[in-house]
C-alpha cells in the first residue's frame, strides 16, 4: 500500500495545526505567521513547545501515525504561547515551557490509549496549574500590561474584530493574525472554516442572550471556544448544523459561569461543551432522530 512520504517538519507544523483541528502543514505554517505577525516572541515559544511535545513523543516511541498527524503538537503549543500571555518570559517561565510541552504529550498519549477525545484538555489542566504556581507559590510577574492590551484589544462592535474570534484561538487578538488564522483553516478545509464563523457569531449572539459583559464580547471571550465547537462538529450532513448549535450553546453557559467565578476559561467551554454534546449525539440524538434525516 502506498502511503504519502512525511517530510521532517510535518509532525511539528501539523502540531500547530491542530490548534484547530486541521492535521495540514500549510495551515500550522500560517498559524506560525499569524502568530509572529502579532508577538515574535509568542511564535518563539510556540516553536519551542511544538517541538519539545512532538520530541517528546519521538522519543518515547508514541505511535507514529499520531505522531506524524500532529496529535502531540498542538496542546504544547498551546502551553507555550499560553505562559508568554500571562507572565513575563522569564528563564523561569522558559523552563516551564519546555517541561510542561513534554507532559502535555505524556498527557495526551494516555487520553489516545484510552480512546477519549480529550482535544485541548491537556492544555487547559496544565496551564491552570502553571496559573496557580506562578501566582502564589513561587510568583512570577505578569506579562507587561500594555503588552497584554495589545494582544486583546477589540474594536468596540466590529464584526470583524470580534464576530471571527480565530484568532483568539491562540491569545492573538490582532485583527490582522484572525483573519489569517481563518485562511489557514480554509485552505484546509473550507466547510470547517465556514462552520468556525457562523460559530463565532453565533457565539456573540448567546453571550448577548446570557446578558454577560460586552466588554467579554468585544473581547471575542465567545467567540474562540465557539469558533473549535463549530469546527469539531463541522461536516457535509444536516445534522452536523444541529451539533454546532448544541455545542456553542452549552460552550457559552460553561463560559458565562466560569466568568461569574472568576475562573481561568481558556479553552475549558469548548472541550465541555463537546463532550456533552458528543454524549448528547451519541445517546439522544442517534436514537430518536431517523438516519434518513441526518443527510
Amino acid at each position: 500500500m502506498k502511503t504519502d512520504k512525511v517530510y521532517f517538519w510535518d509532525p511539528y507544523l501539523k502540531g500547530v495545526g491542530q490548534i484547530m483541528l486541521q492535521s495540514n502543514v500549510l495551515t500550522g505554517l500560517l498559524f506560525l505567521i499569524g502568530i509572529l505577525i502579532n508577538s515574535p516572541v509568542m511564535a518563539l515559544a510556540a516553536l519551542v513547545a511544538v517541538t519539545v511535545g512532538t520530541l517528546t513523543a519521538k522519543l518515547l516511541k508514541f505511535d507514529e501515525e499520531n505522531i506524524n498527524s500532529g496529535l502531540y503538537g498542538f496542546n504544547a503549543t498551546l502551553v507555550g504561547v499560553a505562559l508568554i500571555v500571562f507572565f513575563e518570559a522569564t528563564l523561569l517561565i522558559w523552563i516551564a515551557i519546555v517541561v510542561l510541552s513534554a507532559i502535555s504529550a505524556l498527557i495526551m498519549n494516555f487520553f489516545i490509549q484510552k480512546k477519549i477525545p480529550v482535544f485541548t484538555f491537556p492544555f487547559i489542566i496544565l496551564t491552570w496549574i502553571a496559573l496557580f504556581i506562578f501566582h502564589s507559590v513561587t510568583p512570577v510577574p505578569d506579562a507587561p500590561a500594555d503588552y497584554l492590551t495589545e494582544i486583546v484589544e477589540y474594536t468596540p462592535f466590529s464584526l470583524m474584530n470580534y464576530g471571527l474570534g480565530f484568532g483568539e484561538v491562540i491569545f492573538q487578538g490582532s485583527l490582522l493574525s484572525g483573519v489569517i488564522f481563518f485562511i489557514a483553516v480554509y485552505v484546509s478545509s473550507p466547510t470547517a472554516a465556514l462552520y468556525g464563523l457562523f460559530g463565532a457569531l453565533f457565539g456573540v449572539l448567546v453571550a448577548i442572550l446570557l446578558k454577560d459583559r460586552i466588554e467579554d464580547v468585544k473581547m471575542g471571550m465567545f467567540s474562540f471556544n465557539a469558533v473549535l465547537c463549530s469546527i469539531v462538529f463541522s461536516g457535509p450532513k444536516k445534522i452536523n448544523g444541529l451539533y454546532v448549535v448544541i455545542a456553542v450553546i452549552l460552550s457559552g453557559i460553561t463560559e458565562e459561569i466560569m466568568l461569574r467565578c472568576d475562573l481561568p476559561v481558556l479553552t475549558f467551554p469548548f472541550v465541555f461543551g463537546t463532550w456533552l454534546t458528543l454524549i448528547i449525539r451519541d445517546v439522544l440524538v442517534k436514537k430518536l432522530i431517523p438516519s434518513s434525516t441526518t443527510e
